[in-house]
């Protein structure tokens, strides 16, 4: 018998259930243990609705969230690629991409072909929406290592030049986060929580 529309709708939430169990390298704001990557989703699906204000060009923020709320779903197959590894992330385009054919691929195809083209614009990062999203993502991390006096950054030996140049793209779509979060590194330096 032929799988019916909502049964692949149906399949794939359940398949999606999967990115909680993906653990990432960023630490709870109580230290108690490494978020998942559903919850990171989540937290950056209620960023873009909180910091949408601050965004430097109009945004539609209904979209920057479903891409917000997708693009992490690949680590379900790809796992998830700390940002600091280099070596993770020489093939991490290719195994991200091979796991949104198979996601993506699990829903109905007009769905399939919708939430995909979301995937791929957020990915590209080229329209306001996507780059608005592709911030927001990156704000969340910053935000709970300085909650945790750099508790991801002190495990790993995290350098401020390095937060500086992955999180940079942060500055064009939201500018007075970024002015904020960059007088935070510094302070987090002097305490010792981010190596100069």
């Amino acid at each position: 018998m032929a799988a019916t529309a909502l049964d692949q709708a149906l399949a794939f939430l359940v398949e999606a259930d999967r990115l909680k169990s993906v653990e990432r390298q960023t630490w709870l704001t109580d230290g108690s243990r490494q978020e998942n990557s559903a919850e990171h989703s989540w937290h950056a699906a209620l960023t873009a609705m909180v910091l949408a204000p601050f965004a430097s060009e109009p945004v539609q923020v209904d979209r920057a969230i479903r891409m917000l709320l997708l693009h992490d779903l690949v680590e379900i197959d790809a796992g998830d690629t700390f940002l600091y590894d280099a070596v993770a992330s020489a093939d991490q385009a290719q195994r991200e991409c091979a796991a949104a054919d198979r996601l993506f691929g699990l829903l109905p195809v007009e769905q399939s072909l919708a939430d995909r083209a979301l995937w791929d614009e957020f990915e590209a990062g080229q329209t306001p929406d996507a780059r608005f999203a592709k911030a927001v993502d990156r704000v969340n991390p910053v935000l709970l290592n300085l909650a945790t006096q750099g508790k991801g950054w002190r495990v790993h030996g995290v350098r401020l030049e390095q937060v500086l140049a992955r999180n940079a793209g942060i500055a064009g779509p939201l500018p007075a986060v970024w002015a904020w979060l960059r007088s935070r590194l510094e302070q987090a330096v002097e305490a010792g929580w981010l190596r100069p």
